[in-house]
């Protein structure tokens, strides 16, 4: 791990320390930032970006309580830009960038239980610089997240979800290697669709009690590991026609569907294996569930 990374963790760990209580709300060097009321003075959004200033690599770390995250690339010259809509009657933003670390969060300032929008939700909306090495740390918990990583380089990934529904789109190939992809799913359904175009070394994935779509299509550019931790959940796993494929599976009360696949031991081979030019082995831990496997043109 480079000497960045390690940083970046410290800085995170810091952070949370802390608490999001003490990071600052308004502008902080070359951070634009507006407040507006909403209906029945309930609601306000805050709008936060910066330009480009030689940063090379950044930190990015989201914790979003309730309501819809949307990320996506932004455009090109802009570090970031962020519009957030929240209840000012419960939450705060707290938005802070420094030193190659972007933190946003929310602080709770009332005692109501309302998370949401009478009418909708609240609602997050990010786009990060396609220009720039990313190191992304995102917590959500009951929110609708749409997260188009195509387009961005990143470096580490972390996404971690709660009672969500989650879709997760990686539409075109990373350019820069990504040594770990890391995905934790509580009481949620979780699609996640080219996960071959992470350039990903190591890929971990753990689901409980929820519904998970892993659709390993896209560009593979090197023999990947997976590790699948499935608990009281149903998964089902795409692969393409063409990629090597390992399964070795421990299951306790787990139903397997390993369609096209012949077994030795305990585990389950693609018919083309032996003679694939990219592979991936795949260690499943399941307990309680059912796991099913489609292979796609």
């Amino acid at each position: 791990m480079s000497s960045s990374s390690r940083t970046n963790q410290r800085a995170q760990r810091e952070w949370r320390g802390a608490g999001l209580a003490g990071l600052p709300w308004a502008a902080i060097g070359g951070l634009a930032c507006t407040a507006t009321g909403l209906t029945a003075q309930d609601w306000s959004t805050v709008t936060a970006s910066r330009q480009l200033s030689g940063e090379r690599e950044i930190h990015v770390h989201v914790e979003y309580g309730a309501g819809v995250l949307d990320l996506r690339p932004g455009e090109p010259g802009t570090l970031y830009r962020m519009e957030l809509r929240y209840d000012q009657d419960l939450m705060e933003p707290q938005t802070d960038y420094e030193d190659g670390i972007l933190e946003i969060g929310m602080d709770r300032v009332g005692r109501g239980i309302r998370m949401g929008s009478r009418d909708g939700s609240g609602r997050l909306d990010l786009e990060l610089s396609p220009e720039v090495a990313l190191l992304l740390d995102l917590e959500f918990g009951a929110a609708r997240a749409d997260l188009h990583l195509g387009g961005l380089a990143i470096r580490e990934l972390s996404v971690e979800t709660g009672a969500s529904d989650t879709r997760i789109e990686v539409s075109m190939p990373n350019p820069v290697q990504l040594e770990l992809a890391s995905f934790e799913a509580g009481a949620a359904n979780l699609v996640a669709s080219g996960l071959g175009n992470l350039n990903a070394e190591h890929i971990r994935l753990e689901a409980k009690a929820g519904k998970a779509t892993l659709d390993f299509d896209g560009e593979w550019q090197r023999d990947a590991e997976v590790d699948l931790a499935l608990d009281l959940g149903a998964v089902e796993l795409r692969f393409p026609r063409g990629l090597g494929v390992q399964l070795v599976v421990d299951a306790l009360l787990t139903s397997v569907d390993a369609q096209e696949m012949f077994r030795r031991g305990d585990s389950y081979f693609s018919a083309d294996w032996d003679s694939a030019e990219t592979r991936v082995t795949m260690e499943i831990d399941a307990h309680i569930g059912a796991i099913d496997v489609v292979w796609t043109p």
